[in-house]
């Protein structure tokens, strides 16, 4: 598979260390020109693709992008979706999964290639990872098979492997493999090749328009059981004005303490109407609520199951469905199955 000569591509520039230069005052990076990024990588007219640049001005850093950003995002995508064949978003690394999840959501039928990627060094360090995934992500949002792209789906590219955005966690601070998918396969490898694992990859039976999504709902919390948690704790989180989510994550296969105050807080919260959803602290595996006790006890709470999906995918889907105006049981009910091959049933 190659890409087709003169195929166009939008790169998104939102911020992040890709675009950032070291202040030799103060040691610590700031934001700079997007025209350095211009500047370094040359080796984007190699490519031979058409690239156009789309900046958020000012840049944010990923600890200050949430749903209003992700809207922005996708206005964007939205207002140049019939003059691309793909997209490319630059995007800090500490909060890229959630944007990928959010954007697989909001952007119901998408067909083309959403790609996010960054760097863990500034684009213009020696040793930057930076070019390497931009080019590839911006070749990966290009390449088309028999005129039809290769890859239709939001996908975050890091490290010479492109993995489904709704699946991806950020595992590492310093090393350049910050992401991992643990319960879903890579879909493609950047070798010397680029080997895409067609089967894996995400397409819709029918080809429809896209349809986007401007709504998210914010309140959702997540709740992370940890040895000692306190009833005030839980009763506090359980209780924040307007509530209307929760992604609890719990030990091991989806366990959680047993004592009777843990579990009469989260029967009343489901009962006031409050969607729980659990999910595995563990960096891999999924929730199996009925294989132990502790378990079992969150089931007949009310509490459900948020199989292999990961924390960001559980709570943006939350922000999501709740976004559309759906009722607790829709959401309950839009929980237990797949949307865009974000969880395995």
């Amino acid at each position: 598979m190659r890409p087709l000569d003169k195929a166009s591509v939008l790169l998104i520039y939102t911020g992040g260390t890709i675009g950032m230069m070291e202040n030799p005052e103060t040691g610590s990076l700031e934001a700079f020109n997007f025209r350095h990024i211009r500047e370094n990588i040359p080796e984007l007219k190699k490519l031979g693709h058409a690239v156009s640049f789309v900046l958020f001005d000012p840049p944010l850093d990923s600890s200050d992008i949430g749903p209003e950003s992700w809207v922005k995002m996708v206005r964007t995508i939205v207002d140049n979706y019939d003059k691309y064949d793909g997209f490319v978003i630059l995007h800090g690394t500490d909060t890229m999964a959630f944007t990928a999840s959010a954007l697989s959501f909001m952007l119901e039928n998408l067909n083309k290639p959403v790609i996010l990627t960054g760097s863990q060094l500034p684009i213009n360090m020696l040793r930057t990872d930076g070019k390497e995934n931009l080019i590839t992500a911006v070749e990966i949002a290009a390449t088309k098979e028999n005129g039809k792209p290769v890859v239709p789906e939001v996908c975050i590219f890091f490290e010479n492997l492109l993995m489904r955005g709704n699946r991806t966690t950020k595992i590492n601070a310093d090393d350049f493999n910050a992401f991992h998918s643990s319960n879903y396969p890579a879909l493609a490898r950047a070798g010397v090749t680029i080997r895409y694992e067609t089967n894996l990859i995400y397409r819709p039976q029918l080809i429809k328009p896209l349809k986007p999504h401007y709504e998210m709902d914010e309140h959702v919390v997540v709740l992370k059981v940890f040895p000692g948690i306190s009833e005030d704790v839980v009763q506090s989180i359980l209780h924040i004005p307007n509530l209307k989510g929760v992604v609890l994550e719990t030990f091991g296969s989806g366990n959680a303490p047993t004592d009777e105050w843990f579990l009469r807080q989260l029967r009343e919260a489901v009962e006031r109407g409050i969607t729980i959803v659990n999910v595995t602290q563990c960096a891999g595996g999924r929730v199996e609520m009925h294989r132990y006790e502790a378990g079992r006890t969150l089931l007949e709470c009310g509490v459900l199951s948020g199989y292999d999906s990961t924390t960001e995918s559980a709570v943006t889907k939350l922000m999501f469905l709740f976004g559309q105006g759906l009722t607790p049981k829709e959401v309950r009910d839009h929980m237990q199955y797949s949307l865009i091959g974000e969880v395995t049933i």
